[in-house]
Protein backbone atom coordinates (compact mmCIF):
# COMPACT_ATOMS: atom_id res chain seq x y z
CA UNK A 1 0.00 0.00 0.00
CA UNK A 2 0.83 3.36 -0.38
CA UNK A 3 0.22 7.18 0.28
CA UNK A 4 -3.32 7.71 1.96
CA UNK A 5 -3.93 3.73 2.24
CA UNK A 6 -0.73 3.18 4.44
CA UNK A 7 -1.97 5.83 6.75
CA UNK A 8 -5.94 4.45 6.81
CA UNK A 9 -4.52 1.01 7.65
CA UNK A 10 -2.30 2.69 10.69
CA UNK A 11 -5.26 4.25 12.05
CA UNK A 12 -7.11 1.27 11.44
CA UNK A 13 -5.39 -1.15 13.55
CA UNK A 14 -4.78 1.36 16.24
CA UNK A 15 -8.47 1.51 16.59
CA UNK A 16 -8.18 -2.37 16.40
CA UNK A 17 -5.78 -2.37 19.02
CA UNK A 18 -8.11 -0.02 21.17
CA UNK A 19 -10.77 -1.93 21.16
CA UNK A 20 -9.63 -6.10 21.10
CA UNK A 21 -7.19 -4.77 24.44
CA UNK A 22 -10.50 -5.07 25.89
CA UNK A 23 -11.82 -8.68 27.33
CA UNK A 24 -15.03 -7.96 27.14
CA UNK A 25 -14.84 -7.85 22.87
CA UNK A 26 -15.61 -11.48 22.34
CA UNK A 27 -12.68 -11.52 19.54
CA UNK A 28 -13.65 -15.29 17.58
CA UNK A 29 -16.74 -13.65 16.83
CA UNK A 30 -15.58 -9.74 15.93
CA UNK A 31 -13.11 -12.20 13.10
CA UNK A 32 -16.21 -13.89 11.65
CA UNK A 33 -18.35 -10.74 10.92
CA UNK A 34 -15.16 -9.10 9.72
CA UNK A 35 -14.02 -11.51 7.05
CA UNK A 36 -17.93 -11.67 6.52
CA UNK A 37 -17.34 -7.47 5.75
CA UNK A 38 -14.37 -8.39 3.40
CA UNK A 39 -16.41 -11.18 1.27
CA UNK A 40 -19.27 -8.44 0.82
CA UNK A 41 -16.65 -5.94 -0.35
CA UNK A 42 -14.87 -8.17 -2.23
CA UNK A 43 -17.74 -9.04 -4.45
CA UNK A 44 -19.77 -5.76 -4.56
CA UNK A 45 -16.97 -3.75 -6.37
CA UNK A 46 -19.24 -0.73 -6.62
CA UNK A 47 -20.45 -0.89 -3.35
CA UNK A 48 -16.50 -0.60 -1.95
CA UNK A 49 -15.33 2.22 -4.76
CA UNK A 50 -18.26 4.56 -3.42
CA UNK A 51 -17.07 3.65 0.19
CA UNK A 52 -13.70 4.81 -0.55
CA UNK A 53 -14.86 7.74 -3.18
CA UNK A 54 -12.45 10.51 -2.21
CA UNK A 55 -15.16 12.83 -3.33
CA UNK A 56 -17.67 11.86 -0.75
CA UNK A 57 -17.65 12.83 2.81
CA UNK A 58 -16.41 10.56 5.14
CA UNK A 59 -19.29 11.16 7.63
CA UNK A 60 -21.56 10.03 4.75
CA UNK A 61 -19.63 6.79 3.59
CA UNK A 62 -19.52 6.00 7.42
CA UNK A 63 -23.34 6.38 7.53
CA UNK A 64 -23.74 4.42 4.32
CA UNK A 65 -21.51 1.59 5.54
CA UNK A 66 -23.27 1.68 9.14
CA UNK A 67 -26.94 1.24 7.26
CA UNK A 68 -26.15 -1.63 5.40
CA UNK A 69 -24.43 -3.54 7.85
CA UNK A 70 -26.74 -3.13 10.97
CA UNK A 71 -27.99 -6.10 11.74
CA UNK A 72 -25.71 -8.21 10.19
CA UNK A 73 -22.52 -7.61 12.26
CA UNK A 74 -22.42 -6.32 15.46
CA UNK A 75 -21.47 -3.08 17.04
CA UNK A 76 -18.10 -3.62 17.26
CA UNK A 77 -17.51 -4.87 13.82
CA UNK A 78 -19.71 -1.19 12.54
CA UNK A 79 -17.83 0.90 14.39
CA UNK A 80 -14.51 -0.32 12.91
CA UNK A 81 -15.62 -0.25 9.15
CA UNK A 82 -16.83 3.08 9.72
CA UNK A 83 -14.36 4.78 11.20
CA UNK A 84 -12.32 2.75 8.17
CA UNK A 85 -14.51 4.37 5.52
CA UNK A 86 -13.97 8.19 6.80
CA UNK A 87 -10.29 7.96 6.04
CA UNK A 88 -8.68 8.28 2.33
CA UNK A 89 -7.68 4.90 0.37
CA UNK A 90 -5.51 5.08 -2.48
CA UNK A 91 -7.22 2.48 -4.18
CA UNK A 92 -10.67 1.03 -3.00
CA UNK A 93 -8.73 -2.56 -3.07
CA UNK A 94 -6.86 -1.60 -0.21
CA UNK A 95 -9.87 -1.04 1.95
CA UNK A 96 -10.73 -5.02 1.32
CA UNK A 97 -7.44 -6.02 2.36
CA UNK A 98 -7.07 -3.78 5.38
CA UNK A 99 -10.42 -5.62 6.49
CA UNK A 100 -9.04 -9.25 6.06
CA UNK A 101 -6.28 -8.50 7.81
CA UNK A 102 -7.97 -7.10 10.66
CA UNK A 103 -10.64 -10.44 11.12
CA UNK A 104 -7.52 -12.24 10.89
CA UNK A 105 -6.14 -10.35 14.03
CA UNK A 106 -8.84 -10.91 15.93
CA UNK A 107 -8.66 -14.77 14.92
CA UNK A 108 -5.23 -14.09 16.86
CA UNK A 109 -6.37 -12.02 19.30
CA UNK A 110 -8.82 -14.97 20.16
CA UNK A 111 -5.46 -17.35 20.06
CA UNK A 112 -3.27 -15.34 22.33
CA UNK A 113 -6.07 -14.51 24.95
CA UNK A 114 -5.96 -18.33 24.95
CA UNK A 115 -2.00 -19.05 25.84
CA UNK A 116 -1.91 -20.55 22.21
CA UNK A 117 -0.34 -17.79 20.07
CA UNK A 118 2.86 -19.90 19.85
CA UNK A 119 1.42 -22.93 18.33
CA UNK A 120 -1.14 -21.15 15.79
CA UNK A 121 2.41 -19.09 14.33
CA UNK A 122 4.27 -22.77 14.22
CA UNK A 123 1.31 -24.37 12.79
CA UNK A 124 0.65 -21.89 9.73
CA UNK A 125 4.16 -22.16 9.34
CA UNK A 126 4.34 -25.75 9.37
CA UNK A 127 1.39 -25.95 7.18
CA UNK A 128 2.79 -23.60 4.77
CA UNK A 129 6.31 -25.87 4.53
CA UNK A 130 3.52 -29.01 3.74
CA UNK A 131 1.67 -27.23 1.13
CA UNK A 132 5.21 -26.41 -0.76
CA UNK A 133 6.51 -29.46 -0.54
CA UNK A 134 3.05 -31.17 -1.79
CA UNK A 135 1.86 -30.67 -5.42
CA UNK A 136 -1.20 -32.57 -4.97
CA UNK A 137 -2.07 -31.22 -1.86
CA UNK A 138 -1.87 -27.68 -3.35
CA UNK A 139 -3.52 -28.44 -6.53
CA UNK A 140 -6.67 -29.57 -4.25
CA UNK A 141 -6.75 -26.29 -1.74
CA UNK A 142 -6.63 -24.36 -4.82
CA UNK A 143 -8.76 -26.22 -7.58
CA UNK A 144 -11.08 -23.54 -9.17
CA UNK A 145 -13.27 -26.17 -10.13
CA UNK A 146 -13.58 -27.76 -7.17
CA UNK A 147 -16.25 -25.88 -4.84
CA UNK A 148 -15.61 -24.08 -1.43
CA UNK A 149 -17.56 -26.18 0.71
CA UNK A 150 -15.33 -29.11 -1.00
CA UNK A 151 -12.19 -27.13 -0.49
CA UNK A 152 -12.90 -26.39 3.32
CA UNK A 153 -13.67 -29.45 4.06
CA UNK A 154 -10.61 -30.68 3.24
CA UNK A 155 -9.00 -28.42 5.33
CA UNK A 156 -11.30 -29.75 8.37
CA UNK A 157 -10.12 -32.95 7.38
CA UNK A 158 -6.39 -31.66 7.69
CA UNK A 159 -6.37 -29.78 10.58
CA UNK A 160 -9.59 -30.78 12.56
CA UNK A 161 -8.41 -32.16 16.10
CA UNK A 162 -4.69 -31.91 15.04
CA UNK A 163 -4.25 -28.26 15.07
CA UNK A 164 -5.78 -25.23 17.19
CA UNK A 165 -9.45 -24.13 15.93
CA UNK A 166 -7.73 -20.52 15.38
CA UNK A 167 -5.05 -21.97 12.90
CA UNK A 168 -8.05 -24.08 11.06
CA UNK A 169 -10.44 -20.75 10.65
CA UNK A 170 -7.99 -19.09 9.42
CA UNK A 171 -6.42 -21.51 6.72
CA UNK A 172 -10.14 -22.15 6.07
CA UNK A 173 -10.79 -18.70 5.52
CA UNK A 174 -7.89 -18.30 3.02
CA UNK A 175 -8.65 -21.03 0.91
CA UNK A 176 -12.53 -19.99 0.50
CA UNK A 177 -11.02 -16.37 -0.39
CA UNK A 178 -7.44 -16.34 -1.52
CA UNK A 179 -8.96 -13.04 -3.77
CA UNK A 180 -5.92 -13.77 -6.39
CA UNK A 181 -3.30 -15.05 -4.11
CA UNK A 182 -1.11 -18.03 -3.75
CA UNK A 183 -1.91 -20.12 -1.23
CA UNK A 184 1.76 -20.12 -0.21
CA UNK A 185 1.43 -16.12 0.01
CA UNK A 186 -0.98 -15.73 2.49
CA UNK A 187 -0.20 -18.64 4.33
CA UNK A 188 3.20 -16.75 5.08
CA UNK A 189 0.88 -12.98 5.40
CA UNK A 190 -0.78 -14.95 8.06
CA UNK A 191 2.48 -15.88 9.74
CA UNK A 192 3.65 -12.59 9.54
CA UNK A 193 0.58 -11.45 11.63
CA UNK A 194 0.87 -14.10 14.01
CA UNK A 195 4.27 -13.06 14.79
CA UNK A 196 3.88 -9.51 14.54
CA UNK A 197 0.77 -10.11 17.61
CA UNK A 198 3.02 -12.59 19.90
CA UNK A 199 5.57 -9.56 19.69
CA UNK A 200 3.44 -7.18 21.09
CA UNK A 201 2.88 -6.95 24.96
CA UNK A 202 -0.35 -4.87 26.17
CA UNK A 203 0.21 -3.19 29.56
CA UNK A 204 -2.64 -1.71 31.92
CA UNK A 205 -1.41 1.30 33.77
CA UNK A 206 -3.16 2.32 36.92
CA UNK A 207 -2.83 5.52 38.15
CA UNK A 208 -4.39 8.25 40.40
CA UNK A 209 -4.16 11.32 37.61
CA UNK A 210 -2.92 11.09 34.23
CA UNK A 211 0.37 10.60 33.18
CA UNK A 212 1.61 13.52 30.74
CA UNK A 213 2.95 12.78 27.41
CA UNK A 214 6.57 12.76 28.40
CA UNK A 215 5.55 10.30 31.10
CA UNK A 216 3.89 7.79 29.06
CA UNK A 217 6.74 7.89 26.01
CA UNK A 218 9.29 7.07 29.56
CA UNK A 219 6.96 4.87 31.08
CA UNK A 220 6.90 2.63 27.79
CA UNK A 221 10.80 2.93 26.71
CA UNK A 222 11.39 1.61 30.14
CA UNK A 223 8.46 -1.07 29.79
CA UNK A 224 9.94 -2.24 26.21
CA UNK A 225 13.33 -2.27 27.66
CA UNK A 226 12.36 -4.27 30.57
CA UNK A 227 10.40 -6.50 28.68
CA UNK A 228 12.54 -6.81 25.43
CA UNK A 229 9.26 -6.27 23.34
CA UNK A 230 7.25 -2.91 22.36
CA UNK A 231 4.76 -2.38 24.35
CA UNK A 232 1.03 -0.89 24.06
CA UNK A 233 -0.17 1.26 27.03
CA UNK A 234 -3.45 0.91 28.16
CA UNK A 235 -4.13 3.95 30.31
CA UNK A 236 -6.54 4.18 33.36
CA UNK A 237 -6.93 6.53 35.96
CA UNK A 238 -8.27 5.75 39.45
CA UNK A 239 -7.99 8.30 42.21
CA UNK A 240 -7.81 5.10 44.66
CA UNK A 241 -4.46 4.47 44.14
CA UNK A 242 -3.97 8.02 45.60
CA UNK A 243 -0.65 8.27 43.88
CA UNK A 244 2.27 6.30 41.63
CA UNK A 245 1.27 3.70 39.48
CA UNK A 246 0.18 0.23 38.85
CA UNK A 247 1.42 -2.01 36.05
CA UNK A 248 -0.28 -4.70 35.04
CA UNK A 249 1.49 -7.57 32.28
CA UNK A 250 -0.72 -10.21 31.80
CA UNK A 251 -1.18 -11.89 35.40
CA UNK A 252 2.38 -9.85 36.52
CA UNK A 253 1.76 -6.99 38.90
CA UNK A 254 4.06 -4.29 39.60
CA UNK A 255 2.91 -1.92 42.30
CA UNK A 256 4.28 0.95 42.97
CA UNK A 257 0.89 2.81 44.32
CA UNK A 258 0.76 4.97 47.76
CA UNK A 259 -2.12 2.86 48.51
CA UNK A 260 -0.50 -0.62 48.26
CA UNK A 261 2.60 0.96 50.59
CA UNK A 262 -0.23 1.92 52.93
CA UNK A 263 -1.70 -1.25 52.72
CA UNK A 264 1.43 -2.79 53.27
CA UNK A 265 2.52 -0.10 56.82
CA UNK A 266 -0.81 -1.69 58.20
CA UNK A 267 -0.51 -4.97 57.95
CA UNK A 268 3.15 -4.78 59.60
CA UNK A 269 1.61 -3.05 62.42
CA UNK A 270 -1.17 -5.37 62.65
CA UNK A 271 1.25 -8.18 62.62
Amino acid sequence: MSGASREAVGAARERFDALTDSTSVDAATLADELAAVTALLDREVSLRRVLTDPAQPGEAKAELAGRLLAGQVGGEAIDLVSGMVRSRWSRSRDLVDAVEELAASADLVAAQRAGALDDVEDELFRFGRIVSSSTGLRSALTDRIATTSAKTALVRELLGGRANPVTERLVGRLVAQPRGRSLEAGLEGLSRLAAARRDRLVVVVTSAVPLSDRQKQRLGAALATLYGHQVHLNLDVDPAVLGGIEVRVGDEIIDGTIADRLDEAARRMAG
